[in-house]
C-alpha cells in the first residue's frame, strides 16, 4: 500500500500577496511573521516557515463536502513556495507534532481515525489504509486542530 501527501496548491492563495492589511481583514485573513522557526507550517511546502519569513493566516475549507463532515479552520501559507509532494514518506512540518487522522470514505462521510502520537503518524496511515473503504485522510494538528494535509492512496487502481 502506498501513499501520497501533498501540499496544498499555492495559485488560489497567490493573490493573498498582494493586498494591504485592510483587503486582507476584508477576506478574514492577516498578514503575519514568522517569530521562531517552528510553529507556522506553511500548507503549501509542508515545512515550518523559518524566523521572520511573511505569511497569510486565513480560514480555509479543508473538507469541502457536502457532508456532517464539512471541515474548516485556520491556516498558514506562504508566498513563492513549491508545492510540496511525498510518496510513501512524512513531510517535515508532521515531524514532532501529535497528529489526528481522519479517513474519509469515497462520499466524504467519516470511516474511522487514529491518534499518532509525534513521529507516528507512517503506521497510523498505513493502519488506516488497511480498510479499502477509506479513501483519503486528512491530518490535522491534534493541539491546535488545524488542517495539517491530505493524504490519498497512490498508484493503486481504482
Amino acid at each position: 500500500m502506498s501513499y501520497q501527501i501533498a501540499g496544498l496548491d499555492p495559485r488560489p492563495f497567490a493573490d493573498l500577496f498582494e493586498l494591504d492589511d485592510a483587503g486582507l481583514a476584508a477576506r478574514n485573513a492577516r498578514r503575519v511573521r514568522a517569530l521562531a522557526d517552528k510553529g507556522y507550517p506553511c500548507r503549501i511546502s509542508l515545512e515550518d516557515a523559518r524566523k521572520g519569513d511573511e505569511l497569510i493566516l486565513l480560514h480555509h475549507t479543508s473538507h469541502d463536502v457536502e457532508t456532517p463532515y464539512r471541515s474548516a479552520y485556520a491556516i498558514y501559507v506562504r508566498d513563492a513556495v513549491e508545492q510540496a509532494s511525498y510518496i510513501d514518506a512524512v513531510p517535515p512540518v508532521f515531524e514532532g507534532r501529535s497528529l489526528g487522522l481522519r479517513g474519509f470514505d469515497a462520499e466524504g462521510m467519516l470511516r474511522d481515525a487514529r491518534l499518532a502520537p509525534p513521529d507516528a503518524a507512517d503506521a497510523a496511515i498505513r493502519d488506516l489504509f488497511a480498510d479499502p473503504a477509506i479513501a483519503y485522510i486528512d491530518a490535522h494538528n491534534a493541539a491546535h486542530g488545524c488542517f495539517a494535509a491530505r493524504i490519498e492512496r497512490h498508484g493503486e487502481a481504482s
